[in-house]
């Protein structure tokens, strides 16, 4: 039997050439915090992928902060940035991803900050207008929103969001999971103070990642131990993954131009297939008007009752898809993201998050039009 994965925005396969950086890296089983030969080669390597992340950014490498992945960065910066800059409020929005949902509902339970959800417009994007309402106030802020919705692809202004927030001194976070490995970053220039990655969303390792924290900004550690990454995230760094990750992060941008017409050609003909299969389908999150071109949201004219087996009768035909966060796997609550979005009538319909990547084929799109046409 065929198979076809298109759940990239869950995790992407490796690549061969990080698989190879990985095993190479093994052997150099120095720890990078001692001071001996061998400690020195994995601090070489440590450092060397630090400043090849950081460039591929446009940041400085002291900007980059390594941690087992976007989780961590997320509730680094949360946690870490209250004590640490005079955080009184965190303002959100209801559509983020569950390391900042939790995190900051977490954060408010505890009586660390307030916490405030931005509204949202059709679509899903933060209302601007009412963001700055919010700021207007003066309260020492801390704004958390991401810049490419994993659920839906709803792509957010940074530049726009950045530039309100500094307006009114308030620091700006953004989760960038979906979006570093995909499409240039200029963290130099943009109005960002701080941002999550994860290395597995890029064809790199699972278990690493790491926060962008902006020059002359303080974060608090969240966790106590060593003196590693200046303190603020202690512990024995995994040079063999972080190597892994900064290959994976030079081939997704050396080969960028023409993996992204790829992936937007393969959109854009699933589109045309889903028009002559299925019409009265509809793409979740499109009132947004920019969506990303790797994801999409479908809500599929079928009844009710196909809803709760669909992945079930789908992965029986070797198609891997989902209907919202991996982090929600099991789940059989509609999405948090499409509840807010979608009204009442249309929520416990049938929708599935399509994602790919370079990796795909037009082959696997129609596959997926046939396990559909069987569903």
């Amino acid at each position: 039997m065929k198979k076809a994965y298109l759940d990239n925005a869950s995790t992407t396969a490796l690549r061969p050439e990080v698989i190879h950086e990985i095993a190479h890296t093994l052997a150099e089983y120095g720890n990078a915090s001692s001071t001996h030969s061998f400690g020195r080669s994995a601090k070489v390597l440590l450092e060397t992928a630090r400043k090849t992340i950081a460039r591929y950014l446009n940041a400085e490498s002291r900007e980059i902060i390594f941690t087992s992945g976007g989780t961590e960065a997320d509730n680094m910066v949360l946690r870490g940035a209250i004590p640490a800059l005079g955080i009184k409020r965190i303002i959100s929005s209801k559509t983020e991803h569950h390391a900042v949902l939790n995190t900051v509902e977490r954060l408010a339970a505890e009586n660390l900050a307030e916490v405030v959800y931005v509204p949202l417009l059709p679509g899903g994007l933060p209302d601007l207008e009412q963001l700055e309402l919010l700021l207007q106030q003066g309260i020492p802020t801390l704004v958390s929103l991401m810049y490419v919705n994993n659920e839906t692809g709803v792509v957010l202004d940074l530049e726009k969001t950045g530039n309100l927030c500094h307006k009114y001194g308030a620091y700006f976070h953004t989760d960038t999971v979906q979006a570093i490995g995909k499409t240039e970053l200029d963290f130099k220039n943009l109005p960002v103070d701080f941002a999550s990655a994860s290395a597995h969303k890029f064809h790199g390792p699972k278990g690493v990642g790491f926060a962008y924290v902006r020059k002359n900004l303080v974060l608090h550690a969240i966790s106590f131990g060593g003196e590693q990454e200046k303190g603020i995230r202690p512990g024995t760094e995994p040079v063999h993954q972080v190597a892994g990750m900064a290959k994976a992060l030079e081939l997704s941008y050396s080969h960028l131009t023409e993996e992204r017409a790829h992936i937007t050609d393969l959109k854009n003909y699933l589109i045309s297939r889903l028009d002559a299969s299925f019409p009265g389908y509809k793409i979740n999150g499109s009132e947004a008007g920019n969506l990303f071109y790797n994801i999409i949201n479908i809500q599929l004219p079928f009844s009710e009752d196909k809803t709760s087996m669909i992945l079930f009768n789908l992965d029986m035909q070797g198609i891997a898809v989902s209907r919202g966060s991996a982090c929600q796997s099991g789940s059989i609550r509609p999405s948090h993201v499409l509840k807010e979005i979608l009204p009442e009538s249309e929520i416990n319909k049938p929708s599935l998050r399509i994602s790919f990547s370079h990796y795909n084929t037009k082959e696997d799109i129609d596959l997926l039009i046939a396990a559909l046409h069987k569903v």
